[in-house]
């Protein structure tokens, strides 16, 4: 009896070593926080928003995580539908609500709107726009590992009230490095591109263009 305790006792032992050994992260150290921001060069050279009468304005609600985001850990995956998270590595907030204010920045950079306001506000607005199913994640599934930051976005024409637009974004970004820190720098780049194709695609929603359809 003594004998079978002890070789259950190793064989734990051991499997927890092997998992150690292959999972992406450490399981020791300090805990390293990151953050989630657009790179400078998107700001960069921008028109400020529209003129004071000359454009709508628009609201924009706080975005929704997917299932399994709705937290600052860090999350990867390995192989599909299995979601892990880094043991000592994690954001400094929930990647919805750091891309939050960057959303609205981005808005208003495009220089399609009067105002862009986020929510909840007591302000009236004629647009909002809602972001839904937020996800962001490192994919270890090839070499090398790739960022893959997704959402869905709905803009409202609330002097109707009706749906004029949704569309589903996805951004895959290699990382350069195979740790969380290569990560976080495949995930700024890939908002960076992410919040660029929003911008874009509101102003083409509010100017009725097909790209809205899109």
């Amino acid at each position: 009896m003594v004998n079978r305790g002890v070789g259950t006792v190793l064989g734990a032992l051991v499997a927890t070593a092997l998992t150690a050994c292959l999972a992406p992260r450490s399981d020791s150290g300090p805990v390293h926080t990151y953050l989630l921001r657009a790179e400078e060069t998107m700001w960069a050279d921008k028109e400020p928003g529209g003129r004071a009468g000359a454009s709508p304005v628009l609201l924009v609600g706080p975005p929704q995580a997917e299932a399994g985001f709705d937290t600052p850990r860090m999350a990867y995956v390995t192989r599909p539908y299995e979601v892990r998270y880094y043991a000592v590595n994690q954001w400094a907030d929930t990647p919805a609500r750091m891309l939050a204010p960057l959303l609205v920045q981005a808005l208003e950079k495009s220089g399609a709107w009067q105002a862009v306001i986020p929510m909840p506000s007591a302000l009236r607005g004629d647009y909002r726009l809602d972001t839904l199913d937020v996800a962001l994640e490192q994919q270890f599934l090839e070499t090398p590992s790739r960022v893959r930051m997704a959402l869905r976005a709905q803009l409202v024409d609330l002097r109707e009230p009706s749906v004029v637009g949704t569309r589903r974004f996805e951004v895959l970004e290699p990382a350069p490095s195979e740790d969380a820190y290569g990560g976080a720098l495949g995930a700024n780049r890939a908002v960076t591109k992410l919040l660029e194709q929003i911008a874009q695609w509101a102003s083409a929603c509010l100017h009725k263009h097909s790209d809205c359809a899109r």
